[in-house]
């Protein structure tokens, strides 16, 4: 596969966003998280969904004219209202609102509603690492994993991202969904019709697969038995009933060309260490744990290999599938097929 540069690979992205009917704020937003999360290595989360989102703009599942827009606001809480358009737009001023109340307040605390899949959950917190807080995300997505005990998919597989700034270092970097893998996983295994691990999901029948198409029709299983599904619980009542989104339940899945419009909710926190012990206390004691977990020689930091892969990317650029360029690129020309 050959490389293609990260300026290039975005620009290419928003001419297909834009082809399709997103506006240029939100065709921009959107390619910039996309190539991001290629350029990190988290490919299910990159290009590969360029061909999904146009075609959720050109039937209605997304909004393309949608403007984010404050619905509410109280103290160091607000609300973004997507308004069912792309997501990252609305996730970006939801941040920059989180990043100003967080300095005015000490935290900042706002939601998304209204909303759609929103990349890899980490990228939305990098600005808020940036500006020297930690910060927290939180999102639902369509059904994929039963409550407890049961076998209807009635959560999203949640994923839940922290950041946590260092003095004279790169931050730590958390992120993970609540299911055993992300679903973004098991649809590229079922594309390139390769089968997945045993222990990540279970077929219609509620009986364990490694075929992605059954998994895909089935459920996911949740990682850690019932405290992952517990934890799913949890960023379904944080993510939705504060912010009065659709339950993973509500909406269809991203998988289906036709549905709904999903109208996700996405929660981001961002907290000001000097608010509390106070800065000098937070990075020192940061640090002390750091050192504890690096002076064992197997230990690799949280976020290290997706710096080192984006910085890889920044120099060398982006390895993506040719069928994946191609179409694309195809999409950029305004050369839309459904599938």
């Amino acid at each position: 596969m050959p490389r293609h540069s990260i300026e290039h690979l975005t620009e290419l992205a928003v001419r297909a966003l834009e082809a399709a009917g997103a506006n240029a704020p939100a065709a921009r937003a959107s390619a910039r998280a996309l190539v991001a999360a290629d350029a990190q290595g988290l490919n299910s989360h990159g290009l590969s969904r360029i061909p999904q989102y146009t075609t959720f703009l050109r039937n209605g599942r997304s909004v393309g004219s949608a403007e984010p827009s404050i619905r509410n606001a109280k103290g160091a809480a607000a609300l973004v209202d997507a308004h069912c358009g792309m997501a990252y737009a609305a996730c970006d001023l939801a941040v920059e609102r989180c990043i100003a109340n967080a300095r005015e307040f000490g935290i900042g605390c706002v939601g998304v509603t209204n909303s759609n899949h929103f990349g890899a959950a980490a990228l939305h917190l990098e600005a808020i690492g940036a500006a020297g807080m930690v910060g927290m995300a939180f999102s639902n997505s369509p059904a994929a994993m039963p409550a407890w005990g049961g076998r209807t998919p009635l959560f999203g597989t949640n994923p839940i991202a922290a950041i946590f700034p260092r003095r004279r270092a790169e931050p730590l970097v958390i992120d993970l969904a609540l299911s055993e893998t992300a679903r973004g996983k098991i649809m590229l295994a079922a594309k390139e019709g390769k089968p997945i691990p045993a222990g990540w999901a279970v077929d219609r029948d509620g009986k364990p697969t490694t075929d992605a198409r059954e998994a895909l029709a089935g459920s996911m299983l949740p990682a850690g038995g019932v405290k992952g599904a517990m934890l799913a619980l949890t960023v379904e009542l944080l993510a939705v009933a504060l912010t009065g989104a659709a339950f993973g339940f509500e909406a269809d899945s991203f998988f289906t060309d036709e549905g709904n419009q999903p109208r996700l909710g996405q929660l981001f926190l961002a907290v000001d260490p000097g608010a509390l012990a106070g800065a000098d206390a937070y990075f020192s004691r940061t640090e002390v744990l750091v050192a504890a977990m690096l002076d064992d020689d197997a230990v690799r930091l949280p976020g290290e290999r997706r710096r080192q892969l984006a910085a890889d990317a920044a120099r060398d650029g982006i390895n993506i599938p040719d069928a994946l360029y191609q179409q694309i690129t195809a999409l950029a020309a305004g050369q839309f097929r459904r599938p």
